[in-house]
C-alpha cells in the first residue's frame, strides 16, 4: 500500500508522514527530498535555474518511480504536486494508492509559514504577514479543487501530530 499525504505547504505533510510511517512500519519518503537527491540541487535552486516546468517534469518522474515500487510506503507530496496535469486523477485511480488531504485553516498556514518564507520559493518574495495570508487564501482556492479529490480529508488545525496519525490509522485500518 502507498499512502500519499497531500495538502498546502505548511500543513504538516512531511512531519505527519514520517510519524505515520513509523507507526505502520512502512518506508517514508518526502517527495521534495527525493527530487533534491535525484537532481543534486535544492528545490529553490531548481526553480531558479531551470524553472517550474522542469521541476514539475522531474517531480513526476521521481513520483512515478516511487509508485512503481512494491514496498509499503508513506509519501509526503509537495504542495503543488497533485495540481498539475492529470496527476490527481491518476493518483486517485491507481490501485494500492490512498490519498489523504491534510487540510489547515489559512490562519494556521500563515502562522506556520511566516517564519519559513525564506526557504520556500513560492513565498520567498513576501515580507508581510497580511500579504502572506492573502497569497495563501488565493493560492489555496486555486489548488482546493485538486486537494478535495483525495480519498480522505483530515483537518489538522490545533491537533498534535500523534493525534493526526491516530486518525489516519483509524481511517485506513
Amino acid at each position: 500500500m502507498k499512502i500519499l499525504l497531500l495538502g498546502y505547504m505548511g500543513s504538516g505533510k512531511s512531519v505527519v508522514a514520517k510519524q505515520l510511517s513509523k507507526a505502520l512500519q512502512y518506508s517514508f519518503v518526502d517527495l521534495d527530498t527525493a527530487i533534491v537527491e535525484d537532481q543534486n540541487q535544492s528545490i529553490a535552486q531548481l526553480f531558479k535555474t531551470k524553472g517550474e516546468l522542469y521541476f514539475r517534469s522531474k517531480e513526476r518522474l521521481v513520483l512515478d518511480s516511487l509508485l512503481e515500487g512494491s514496498e509499503n510506503l508513506v509519501l509526503a507530496l509537495g504542495g503543488g504536486t497533485p495540481c498539475y496535469g492529470d496527476l490527481m486523477q491518476k493518483l486517485t485511480h491507481t490501485p494500492g494508492v490512498i490519498t489523504i488531504y491534510l487540510g489547515a485553516e489559512i490562519d494556521t498556514l500563515t502562522n506556520r509559514l511566516f517564519s519559513q518564507m525564506h526557504t520556500r520559493p513560492l513565498i520567498s518574495h513576501i515580507s508581510d504577514k497580511e500579504v502572506l495570508s492573502d497569497f495563501i487564501r488565493k493560492h489555496l482556492f486555486e489548488r482546493n479543487f485538486y486537494y478535495q479529490q483525495a480519498h480522505y480529508k483530515i483537518k489538522v488545525d490545533q491537533k498534535p501530530v500523534q493525534e493526526i496519525v491516530r486518525e489516519i490509522v483509524a481511517l485506513l485500518f
